[in-house]
């Protein structure tokens, strides 16, 4: 794989805390986990309690029309609230996980592994959206599925389009290397982060990556630009913007780091 060189002038990414972003791809509007409930506690269906501790910084009815949400998972309100689930209603497809499919109602849509779904672009052409591999823990599915549920990450592609990662809750490198070997190098990579962690749950190990394999999912995707999500406003996220910034930086990578239009 090629060493890439940075890549200035790219489709802008508005964040919004935690794992929210939009952008426009291919004439398209993508919006990623939807988080729009303000701070406080959030039970999950036996897991540990999620704590919300900064608001969103923008709300659904900020966003203007959304065209399609790429759903890492529909089980954890820390990636889709009582907010981002009403905003389903009136997004045209949702794609997510096989089983967040069956359990969203008929505009969703779920994508096993390496499985594709081509989109009509407003002028003409696709966009091919590809779900790809996921696990939402330290380990195989077999072992991680059980306690933190199923994910999906999504790769964008088109004719004349950059090479689009969104990782979703994942933390594991080697299916980050996997990915990498079917559409690397990657023109941006949304990649999900912030080391989250419970004591309860795998030992405390994290159950999404760290700043550190971050950095080294960029490097294995040759990617251009990182936008980096999912690492604030939320108690159990137990790194932020300065320790990606370090681990960026040591690895020689700070040029690729982009972190949107907040707001």
């Amino acid at each position: 794989m090629s060493s890439p060189t940075a890549v200035t002038a790219q489709f802008p990414v508005r964040v919004f805390g935690g794992p929210t972003a939009l952008f426009e791809y291919g004439g398209l509007r993508f919006l990623t986990d939807p988080t729009f409930d303000g701070p406080g506690d959030y039970p999950s269906a036996g897991g540990p309690t999620l704590t919300k501790t900064h608001p969103s910084l923008a709300g659904p009815a900020d966003l203007g029309p959304v065209d399609v949400v790429l759903l890492s998972h529909d089980e954890h309100a820390d990636n889709l609230d009582a907010s981002g689930r009403a905003l389903l209603a009136d997004v045209p497809l949702t794609l997510t996980t096989p089983g967040g499919g069956q359990r969203l109602g008929d505009r969703a849509q779920g994508l096993a592994d390496w499985e594709s779904v081509e989109l009509d672009r407003p002028a003409g052409g696709t966009v091919t959206v590809t779900g790809v591999p996921a696990v939402h823990g330290p380990g195989t599915r077999e072992e991680v599925e059980p306690f933190a549920g199923e994910v999906v990450g999504f790769v964008l592609t088109g004719t004349g389009l950059p090479t689009v990662y969104v990782s979703g809750d994942n933390a594991s490198l080697g299916l980050v290397g996997q990915i990498a070997e079917r559409f690397g190098p990657v023109d941006t990579a949304v990649l999900f982060a912030g080391a989250p962690r419970f004591p309860v749950l795998f030992d405390g190990r994290c159950i999404v990556l760290d700043s550190a394999q971050a950095a080294e999912a960029a490097q294995l995707l040759g990617a251009r630009r990182v936008v980096p999500v999912h690492y604030d406003s939320w108690a159990h996220f137990t790194e932020g913007r300065d320790d990606l910034t370090a681990a960026f930086t040591a690895a020689g990578l700070a040029d690729r780091l982009d972190w949107g239009h907040r707001g």
